[in-house]
């Protein structure tokens, strides 16, 4: 189920306000420069695809995303990029790309194990020989979630003169912290009453990671702790990862 921040065009229209471009989406774009074909998998608003392609990016880009309201500002960012609706179960996937890119966190919507398994599966078939699969979750050793808390309110222009004040509460955190469900709220004058989303999201250890990983085919050839490139600690505040299929290494579970 597609979380309603997304599927609402009213807020949709806040997300990248919310989440301005940084040091994540400079990675990633150094990332989707250096290849020729890319699938960008939850490409949310198009923004790092949309870049890509100003910024001269020649070869295939493709965003693929389940909410309708994000991809209708994601053709406003760029028309000269495949922008799908759906998922990785959509389509069948050929080796199509050299890279596959899950930014902002989406990686962690992937809730069960069996969920986890077919999406990677398809990323992996979507892969051309010697692709790359880059993807962040944040760390659970940093306990992310222990800051969202209704005092935390941002404040953000509305686009019409006015201000949203946004905030997070957590329900509930389950199974020693792999997953945390959370509320997230709007307030503004363009709604009569505040608008609250509720997600679930699941936090993976690196361990825990390249299991699934190792059994989808794939091993990992970089890990970072942050989009600086520096360790992965326990208190560092991201697990980023670039993996590659298993079968260019001669690797073998």
């Amino acid at each position: 189920m597609v979380d309603r921040s997304f599927t609402d065009p009213s807020l949709a229209a806040l997300y990248d306000t919310l989440n301005p471009w940084g040091p994540g989406d400079d990675f990633c774009l150094g990332q989707v420069m250096s290849a020729g074909t890319v699938l960008d998998i939850g490409c949310g608003t198009g923004r790092l695809l949309g870049r890509a392609r100003r910024e001269g990016h020649q070869g295939r880009l493709m965003g693929l995303d389940p909410a309708a309201a994000m991809l209708v500002r994601a053709r406003a960012h760029e028309p000269g990029v495949e922008w799908v609706l759906g998922d990785l179960r959509s389509r069948e996937w050929h080796g199509e790309f050299e890279l596959a890119v899950m930014t902002g966190h989406a990686f962690q919507v992937l809730l069960g194990d069996e969920e986890l398994r077919l999406a990677l599966a398809a990323v992996r078939a979507a892969l051309a020989p010697g692709g790359r699969f880059v993807f962040e979750t944040r760390n659970p050793g940093a306990r992310a979630w222990e800051r969202w808390t209704p005092d935390r309110v941002r404040e953000i222009p509305d686009g019409d003169g006015g201000v949203v004040r946004v905030w997070h509460e957590v329900e509930s955190v389950a199974a020693g912290g792999e997953r945390v469900t959370f509320t997230e709220t709007f307030e503004g004058a363009r709604w009569a009453r505040p608008q609250v989303d509720r997600t679930t999201l699941r936090f993976l250890g690196a361990d825990a990671l390249d299991r699934f990983l190792r059994g989808a085919g794939f091993v990992v050839v970089e890990r970072y702790g942050d989009w600086g490139r520096g360790p992965l600690t326990l208190a560092a505040p991201e697990i980023v990862t670039v993996a590659e299929p298993a079968d260019r290494h001669n690797w073998a579970p």
